[in-house]
């Protein structure tokens, strides 16, 4: 089987479980939702907005894992939005082991499938998004004003040339923010 071949199949048996994990999850969270007296429409707009923030949530969680941003909040709300969906799931099966199990299939089936999909995610630690600057130079503090002009013996030297990639930012002259002290070498 070649590579294509592989991630095709790989492609229609994630929109299989998908589908399926997400009907079953529709369902099961709109007819609770309508067996406690919310109107049809409601329903559909609950099971709408349980399912769907659940897969959104899953989608944020990979972009900011490719960013190196912090997974903390979206991570716990998916957790919380798939359980969610597991109690709607459980809270229509039969009164037995086995109906809870066989109704909270859909959505373990769908948190494996989010799992495995999240895992393949490069995270990018956020030292390597920021690009390399170049050490700030220190320039010194400027000498007193004095009535007298010192004597130079030499030409001053011509300032160095240092080429830079254009993304890098030129140099910052750090200024001392302390005052000069005498006596003191800094």
């Amino acid at each position: 089987m070649t590579a294509r071949t592989e991630s095709a199949v790989r492609l229609v048996i994630l929109l299989a479980i998908g589908t399926m994990a997400g009907a079953a999850a529709f369902t099961h969270v709109h007819d609770l939702s309508v067996a406690h007296g919310q109107p049809h429409w409601i329903g559909w707009a609950n099971a709408v907005a349980v399912e769907l923030m659940a897969i959104y949530l899953g989608l944020e969680l990979r972009a900011r894992r490719r960013a190196g941003r912090p997974v903390g909040l979206v991570g716990s709300l998916l957790v919380a939005f798939a359980l969610l969906s597991l109690a709607a799931q459980v809270a229509e099966a039969e009164p037995s082991v086995w109906g809870w199990i066989v109704a909270a299939v859909p959505s373990l089936a769908f948190l494996a499938l989010v799992k495995v999909v999240l895992s393949n995610a490069p995270v990018t630690p956020p030292s390597a998004v920021q690009p390399q600057q170049p050490a700030a130079p220190r320039t010194e503090e400027p000498a007193p004003a004095t009535d007298v002009e010192p004597v130079r013996l030499t030409e001053p030297a011509a300032p160095a040339v240092v080429s830079a990639p254009a993304a890098v930012l030129p140099p910052r002259v750090v200024q001392p923010s302390r005052p000069h002290v005498v006596g003191i070498i800094r």
